[in-house]
């Protein structure tokens, strides 16, 4: 295991000042997509100020920073210096220290707030008598109240704080505040009133306006948009930690109270063509998921969901989200086992754009974690077709792949199949995996039958071909060298050089000398005419 090499508060306010200083606004927000996309790999702190990793971008390029001198700090990308490929990783940085990265991404903000600290608001402070008596009124109801007054507390504590602009400093001190009076709460019901300040905070977030609003938070700012983030991976970590119903049972009203809020929320909530999940459909898959699928005894409540999603969709009305709605009825059959009605809801939410690759991919994670390995081999065949979006890394879908056939060896063909259906968009993920499994030849077919030339790969992408079998590679170097001498220009005769080179290890390592010798030969005889390329072949040594 690697040292992470704690970072002191000193040395964090230090980095967030040096960010700003070295890294233009709109650097930072492209380093922030790069972080969110996981572009970020072979991180590694090699000493106490000095890091090492490499981004993923036209290619991969390595990173190295230097904490203690960023300006030293270099990248072997066309920029080399103060890059997004740099923002990225400092923001894996912050990541790994546990430190909140939206104050890398906003360091021009950030650091201003370092320097001129605000002096943080509490709800006694900020309110008057009135608003002291009804936060005292209502603090004595929240134990056994309804979320509807939960809500009405949560109203009143974040009061002060209506004016501030929405970023992740508001998010920080209205959850803060809530924390500060929370009253006692038995397990299940804490956990509820916790999601349930979260959620608060992400309405605010995304109607700054008020509840139900229309349009409202149809754009989200940058900052906003960071806030959203950082606020959605809470509630995702809130939410793994099992909701104890059993030894709390008279928490069910509490969640079907959230249920409903989730769904009404979920159900009108407007769908764009961006990458992330919509907010209130994550939530909603993570209730049911994490809290009520768990305590769930029996399929009459997923029936009664059911029948709940067509009514409050026959609610909505004209605002309807017909994809969220398909979705989440998709999800009740799923946990019915009726995986062909899960199905074919899923398929006409994906005929139209709006469908978000992380919402299938949802369906993947409890079928691996029960084990169902079988099931788990349908489902991965059913939606791959449906995971359209170029934008989405398919690594994670390859992945339950790979560990279903390690369970059933079995379901390797469909595998295959399933990933060839996909191409184009499985390219990378399918050649990726046939080179894993020792399917060279088919490898090799499938870049001939595409077009792929030798120079389309690096040296090091061709060695487990060389290694394990070498043969394959002759035809491929064959054919592209007679491409380039076709070519008839300078620059042709020297690609075409370069690989009669290579051929001559290939054919040396075969102990094939004497056919190589012979092609060569017959090579040199062919092209006589073409003395440009004569040249180049004395010039390779190749020829006398």
């Amino acid at each position: 295991m690697q040292r992470n090499f704690y970072m002191a508060d000193q040395e964090w306010d230090k980095l967030i000042s040096d960010v700003a200083y070295q890294f233009s606004d709109i650097t930072l927000k492209r380093g922030f997509q790069y972080y969110k996309q996981d572009r970020v790999h072979a991180f590694k702190m090699i000493s106490v100020g000095s890091i090492l990793a490499l981004v993923e971008g036209g290619e991969d390029y390595s990173v190295t920073i230097e904490l203690d001198t960023l300006s030293a700090s270099r990248c072997s990308c066309p920029v080399q210096h103060s890059c997004k490929h740099m923002a990225a990783v400092l923001m894996k940085y912050a990541e790994q220290q546990g430190r909140l990265v939206h104050m890398l991404a906003n360091a021009k903000t950030t650091s201003q707030w370092i320097r001129n600290p605000v002096v943080k608001e509490t709800p006694v402070a900020a309110g008057s008598a009135r608003r002291k008596e009804q936060l005292e009124e209502l603090a004595a109801l929240v134990p056994s109240g309804n979320v509807e007054q939960w809500r009405e507390y949560l109203a009143l504590l974040t009061a002060p704080l209506a004016p501030t602009v929405r970023n992740s400093q508001y998010t920080d001190r209205a959850l803060a505040a809530i924390s500060e009076a929370t009253p006692a709460l038995p397990p299940a019901s804490g956990l509820l009133y916790k999601l349930h300040a979260h959620l608060f905070v992400l309405e605010s977030l995304l109607k700054p306006a008020g509840p139900h609003v229309p349009g409202a938070g149809a754009s989200l700012g940058y900052y906003t948009s960071v806030a959203v983030s950082e606020l959605q991976k809470a509630v995702t970590d809130l939410m793994k930690n099992s909701l104890p119903l059993a030894a709390e049972p008279e928490a069910w009203p509490r969640v079907s109270e959230t249920l409903a809020y989730l769904r009404r929320e979920m159900l009108n909530e407007p769908r764009d063509r961006s990458r992330e999940q919509p907010y209130y459909s994550l939530c909603y898959d993570l209730i049911w998921r994490g809290w009520i699928a768990p305590n769930a005894s029996g399929p009459a409540m997923y029936l009664e969901e059911l029948e709940s999603l067509r009514q409050t969709g026959e609610e909505a009305g004209i605002s309807l989200s017909r994809h969220s709605q398909q979705l989440a009825e998709s999800r009740m059959y799923f946990y019915l086992n009726d995986d062909k009605g899960a199905w074919e809801l899923l398929g006409k939410a994906s005929e139209r754009p709006g469908l978000y690759p992380d919402e299938l991919m949802s369906f993947l994670a409890p079928l691996a974690e029960a084990g169902h390995w079988s099931r788990l081999a349908l489902w991965l065949a059913e939606i791959g077709p449906l995971l359209t979006s170029r934008l989405y890394n398919l690594k994670n879908y390859a992945g339950y792949w790979e560990e279903a056939v390690r369970r059933l060896p079995e379901t390797e063909p469909r595998m295959w199949d399933t990933l060839i259906d996909m191409l184009p968009l499985s390219r990378e993920i399918y050649e990726e995996m046939l080179l894993d499994h020792g399917r060279w030849q088919e490898w090799m077919d499938y870049q001939l039958s595409s077009g792929k030339e030798p120079a389309d790969f690096r040296v090091s992408d061709l060695q487990p071909i060389e290694k394990n079998a070498p043969e394959l590679l002759l035809p491929f170097y064959h054919q592209a060298a007679e491409r380039f001498v076709l070519e008839k220009n300078r620059h042709g005769y020297k690609a075409a050089v370069k690989l009669l080179k290579r051929l001559s290890k290939l054919y040396k390592k075969l102990k094939r000398e004497e056919r190589w010798e012979q092609f060569l030969d017959s090579f040199t005889f062919r092209y006589s005419r073409l003395r440009a390329l004569q040249e180049e072949l004395r010039k390779g040594k190749l020829i006398p």
